[in-house]
């Protein structure tokens, strides 16, 4: 009876699987479209933004509530005031008829005892193998012996749900195997084992589930703000370097005007002392002495001009002024990116994790402290086992715990030193032989040599123009958003980003304290406690 049952069941859920889903897929597909991108969601009260795309409309309210600017979060497009949100009903009302028209999901399940009209099932019985309608479930809940069956809410592939070795109810879970099992399993094949019934391993599953939709959520939200920091930033940066044109464009047009008027003056004071010059020169050729007397002391007079030196020496003072307008507000400039770059690095060192160098990965002629967290270069070469893990003949060693996933920070201090090397590194890189410190070959670093020069590991390599000698340098990784960043920690400044990178193994600290130069670069790279930026 069982087996004939679970034939049927089998034939015709093959038959509904044949059927064209047309109509499903179309529906489904429209879903998608009608989806808000910021909670995930089918819309909720839709509204549109002047850019034409749609959004739930809390959603849109609670991410410019949060942000100092109003912009569209799918294609970035900035409002100058915030727009008057109305919902687009045509939207909404298409939203209502998808939701009504939707499929459902689950296959009705009939009973398998029922012979002519087969009616709903109730209950599905795993030991039985069948689905019972209300009539057919009563010697389920009346005979002692079915009363122990295990019961469950109706489903048409009960073969999913027993042991396929032993023919009996999964209702355990092996925590060691990850996997279903049933009583006899766990006396034979997972004795031992840390099982638990499934309905409780399920309870758990869901609970993690929770946590990481809302951890996702988190996520989206972190990014979002993320990018509206961004944007403020750059709004602010293009505001004072459009204050700083126009305030250049000012002066110039000033000093152009000013330059003209001089330019006219000159001019004319040369057309009028030529003319003088002619006239002194046809008299010191006259034989009319009285009138050479009588108009002598007219021409040779001085006649009423500007002091030109005193001119060009206000010209100047003028250009002097403008060149402290200009450095005054270049001042304010650097001290906003600073404050926006220092509100960043506070945010990354909270990501900060406690890193420790590994032995087994230092080449044999460097020291490292006791606590692991020091490492300089010594004139001998220590009689160390040839790991593969360890660097030769490169003076490198990396930390001891690598990352995955997420975020990390911390921070070096490089003072005293003319040449070192900082970063992360990929768990597969080459040990052995020369390293190119390249991304392509697993390593995101920058590095110091000859005291004042500055090159992140790029491809080509990328010079430095740092406004001071970084003392501490912080390294922050985020792993999912394959960003690798350092900076000054002391002066709060941003040194070299790599941006848009793909991680897919583990990556570990990376350093080097390079050679000792004759002495000059003998201090030791120090892995010191965050200081966090106030």
């Amino acid at each position: 009876m069982a087996e004939s049952s679970q034939t049927a069941r089998k034939t015709r859920r093959e038959s509904i699987e044949r059927l064209p889903p047309l109509m499903s897929s179309s529906i489904s597909s429209l879903t998608e479209e009608i989806q808000c991108s910021i909670c995930l969601e089918v819309f909720t009260d839709p509204v549109t933004t002047p850019c034409g795309h749609n959004f739930c409309k809390t959603c849109l309210n609670k991410c410019w509530d949060n942000s100092q600017t109003c912009s569209c979060p799918y294609c970035k497009e900035t409002f100058k005031q915030r727009p008057d949100l109305k919902i687009n009903t045509t939207l909404r009302e298409l939203v209502d008829h998808c939701k009504n028209k939707t499929p459902e999901k689950t296959t009705e399940v009939l009973c398998d005892v029922c012979e002519e009209r087969k009616l709903k099932a109730l209950k599905s019985c795993l030991v039985c193998q069948s689905s019972y309608c209300e009539t057919h479930l009563e010697p389920h809940l009346r005979v002692a012996g079915l009363k122990k069956h295990k019961l469950m809410d109706p489903v048409s592939n009960l073969e999913d749900y027993t042991c396929q070795k032993h023919e009996r109810p999964l209702e355990l879970f092996c925590r060691d195997d990850q996997t279903c099992v049933c009583l006899v399993c766990i006396v034979k094949d997972h004795k031992n084992h840390n099982t638990v019934p499934i309905e409780e391993e399920s309870q758990q599953k869901k609970t993690e589930l929770m946590k990481t939709q809302k951890d996702m959520q988190q996520m989206i939200q972190n990014r979002i703000k993320k990018i509206q920091e961004i944007k403020h930033s750059a709004e602010v940066r293009k505001g004072f370097y459009t204050e700083l044109l126009e305030m250049m464009e000012e002066q110039q047009k000033a000093a152009e005007k000013q330059e003209q008027e001089l330019i006219e003056e000159l001019e004319q004071e040369i057309t009028e002392l030529k003319m003088r010059n002619t006239e002194l020169e046809q008299l010191s050729h006259t034989e009319d002495h009285l009138h050479l007397l009588q108009i002598h002391s007219s021409l040779c007079s001085s006649r009423n001009t500007r002091n030109w030196p005193e001119i060009s020496m206000k010209t100047h003072e003028s250009l002097e002024t403008l060149r402290r307008a200009l450095n005054q507000l270049k001042d304010t400039i650097d001290d906003k990116l600073t404050q926006t770059v220092s509100t960043e690095l506070k945010w990354m060192q909270q990501y900060a994790v406690d890193v420790t160098l590994d032995p087994d990965t230092a080449h044999p002629r460097l020291i490292l402290s006791d606590d692991g967290k020091q490492v300089r270069l010594g004139d001998i070469r220590q009689k160390l086992p040839d790991k593969p893990e360890r660097f030769d003949p490169c003076v490198n060693v990396l930390g001891k715990e690598g990352f995955s996933s997420g975020r990390f920070y911390f921070e070096v201090q490089v003072k005293g030193k003319t040449e070192w090397d900082l970063g992360v590194a990929r768990e597969s890189i080459h040990r052995k032989g020369p390293i190119s410190l390249r991304p392509s070959d697993g390593y995101w670093s920058v590095a110091l040599r000859n005291g004042d020069e500055y090159k992140a590991g790029a491809d080509p390599r990328v010079s430095l123009s740092l406004r001071v000698k970084p003392q501490r340098v912080g390294v922050f990784v985020d792993y999912e958003e394959g960003l690798v960043c350092f900076y000054d920690a002391e002066s709060s400044s941003h040194i070299y980003s790599f941006t848009a990178q793909s991680f897919t193994e583990k990556l570990y600290p990376y350093f080097s304290p390079y050679l000792n130069d004759g002495g000059e670069n003998s201090s030791p790279l120090i892995i010191t406690p965050v200081n966090y930026n106030k």
